[in-house]
């Protein structure tokens, strides 16, 4: 992503200040994409890798992404919450979009415990995509997702084991796609992620 695509802006949620970085494509934009980062208690943020390479891949395709860090986290006000207030957040930020952006098709996409709270926003809003990477689903109570959800997940998390998975996605009836050798972080498989995200949202 060009840095002039780049904005930091401060969206009013219910704990106070959201810090969120947007990169819109302009001329190009055709959806909004919305990425949420891993549990802000082991150090996640909006910068993680696994977020910044779904940001480049989303932008890429011409979605302006948002990128917003939990509360707590960097200028963002409030308290971890434990994925609560985390969702009402994440749902102040959707508002914002769309009264910035317009009606276009939203994308909603995580990783880890992000992933778990865009399944709980997923049910609060109508979204085109829901693109979930690496789901905390054994650590978190995570809701059931549509049909058309993408799930990834590395073959050899240690962190979310894969049979977790694989036991919340069976009642759904819910593909996964397993990347060889993958950890939790992805390391060394980032571009194969970027890959299986644009084959299945060209």
């Amino acid at each position: 992503m060009p840095p002039s695509t780049l904005e930091r802006v401060l969206v009013i949620g219910p704990a106070g200040r959201i810090e969120v970085d947007i990169n819109d494509p302009g001329s190009a934009r055709r959806a909004i994409a919305l990425i949420a980062h891993p549990n802000p208690v082991q150090g996640g943020t909006k910068d993680n890798k696994v977020v910044t390479t779904l940001a480049k891949t989303f932008f890429s395709q011409g979605h302006v992404v948002l990128r917003p860090n939990f509360r707590g986290v960097g200028a963002s006000e409030g308290t971890h919450d434990e994925g609560r207030g985390e969702t009402e957040d994440l749902l102040a930020v959707v508002d914002y979009a769309k009264r910035r952006y317009g009606d276009l098709p939203l994308l909603l996409s995580g990783f880890s415990f992000g992933s778990f709270v865009q399944t709980r926003v997923a049910r609060r809003v109508t979204a085109g995509r829901l693109v979930l990477v690496g789901p905390a689903v054994g650590r978190f109570p995570a809701e059931p997702v549509p049909a058309n959800t993408l799930v990834i997940h590395g073959e050899r998390d240690d962190v979310v084991p894969l049979a977790a998975v694989l036991d919340w996605a069976r009642p759904q009836n819910l593909p996964i796609v397993v990347v060889p050798g993958g950890d939790h972080f992805f390391h060394g498989r980032l571009g194969l992620l970027s890959q299986v995200v644009l084959a299945y949202c060209p």
